[in-house]
């Protein structure tokens, strides 16, 4: 049983099959013989359209442990069927370990920045007042590059549409936390001469070019005296209401745009006569997916994978192609609070998201490309069978004779379950790892 500290004799997930060598030897003929035919029909169209996922804070560990989450297939985490895998270096210019912030930076325009800087180069240090308002210190991101070309453009996310991630795409800023005017205010800036995130997208030109934006966050998008649909303030100070400002922008233009808030309002979306769509779903970010259905969810708020077929949708629309940003952005939240179940159920809804845009759209004239911004410190530890619950203990005691998880973090605030201040560590005997909330491990405190 995955909860005992009794080895098991047998895995749990035992297959005959794979105890034969002829297994193994005709699983890598097999997988030879199709990266040859994928050598020979070798795609050489230009690609018309560009998907981008981004699981944020997934690391190699985040998709392993989801692959056993889902079942131990290799087949499971649907992206590990693509056919070409590589490596990237996401360092910032000043840290070793880099944030979802210069992280952006760095795979939308090419240009590594400073940690906790966005669209900006490496000129410009966080918290600077003054170089960020420079448009010599600004990159360009893809998506600019595919609004240049003619193509339609757009984001989904599970975290506030002015949250770092996304706003790389379309943002400039020494500070991702300025994602509303007081949050300048509050720095010691001026929220004239630094335009926040929310504004940006509303106003500058990359943002108001957007036809899709989904996601959460549209307290930074009223003022703190008004209330949004589900009665959350504002966290603006300026008076402005920036969601009416742009659907006024776009009456201007004269051009059909719709806002929706609520899962029934995106449903009611009728595409063929949008061209413009604005989904704010939560006042913060998005909901957990797992919470979605726990907390009785699924009828007010879109998955990930409904925001990207709805997104797929609109952008289709557009003879001259698209380029779509599409985050997981709650992988790397449940991350750092360690809450690795969180994490790796919504891991498993991005694979869901990532199929799902693969069998909308063509191989043929659609590039997809997935990706993550930085890793996490979460590890495997001990000898589990295959088996065994991910999420559970090891098969067997540590040497101070106390259980321990298989899952595990190197820091965080999953340190409060982990050590006494009188006892050393904690007996995880009776630790509750069915609960979903269940913040695992942690050798070193942090917060997060």
């Amino acid at each position: 049983h995955p909860r005992t500290n009794v080895p098991c004799l047998k895995s749990l997930h035992e297959d005959s099959s794979e105890q034969s060598t002829e297994y193994w030897v005709n699983k890598a003929q097999n997988i030879l013989a199709e990266k040859l035919k994928q050598t020979s029909r070798r795609n050489t169209n230009r690609a018309k359209n560009i998907i981008l996922f981004l699981g944020d804070g997934m690391s190699v560990q985040t998709t392993t442990a989801t692959r056993a989450f889902l079942g131990d297939s290799s087949e499971q985490v649907y992206f590990d069927r693509f056919p070409y895998t590589g490596l990237s270096k996401t360092y910032a210019v000043d840290k070793r370990v880099p944030d979802s912030a210069s992280t952006a930076t760095a795979y939308l325009s090419g240009v590594k920045g400073n940690y906790g800087t966005i669209g900006v180069n490496a000129q410009v240090p966080k918290y600077d007042c003054d170089l960020a308002a420079d448009p010599s210190t600004h990159t360009e991101s893809i998506a600019k590059w595919a609004q240049d070309a003619g193509k339609w453009t757009g984001l989904v996310t599970t975290a506030r549409v002015t949250h770092a991630s996304p706003a790389g795409v379309y943002a400039h800023t020494a500070q991702r936390g300025w994602e509303y005017d007081a949050a300048i205010e509050k720095d010691g800036c001026s929220a004239t001469k630094n335009v926040d995130i929310a504004r940006q997208l509303v106003e500058w030109p990359v943002g108001k070019g957007l036809r899709v934006i989904m996601g959460g966050g549209r307290r930074n998008f009223i003022d703190e005296s008004y209330s949004d649909e589900e009665e959350a303030e504002g966290r603006r100070t300026d008076g402005r209401n920036l969601i009416e400002e742009w659907l006024e922008d776009k009456r201007e233009q004269c051009v059909r745009a719709k806002y929706v808030w609520n899962k029934e309002g995106l449903n009611n979306v009728d595409f063929s006569d949008t061209e413009y769509l604005l989904g704010l779903f939560a006042s913060s970010h998005c909901p957990y997916h797992g919470d979605l259905e726990r907390k009785n969810l699924t009828d007010s708020v879109p998955s990930l994978s409904e925001m990207t077929q709805a997104a797929i949708e609109l952008l289709s629309q557009s003879e001259e192609g698209y380029f779509l940003f599409v985050e997981g952005a709650r992988i790397d939240m449940a991350h750092h609070v360690t809450r690795a179940h969180l994490s790796l159920e919504e891991t498993a809804e991005f694979a869901r998201a990532v199929e799902l845009a693969r069998n909308l759209t063509s191989g043929e004239d659609t590039l997809i490309v997935v990706t993550a911004d930085h890793s996490h410190t979460m590890t495997f530890n001990g000898y589990p069978t295959r088996g065994s619950d991910i999420f559970g203990l090891a098969p067997a005691n540590a040497d101070d004779d106390l259980p321990y998880t298989i899952l595990s973090y190197a820091n965080g605030p999953g340190f409060s379950k982990t050590y006494s201040s009188k006892n050393g560590r904690k007996d995880l005997s009776d630790a509750d790892l069915d609960d979903p909330s269940y913040k695992y491990m942690a050798t070193v405190p942090l917060e997060s």
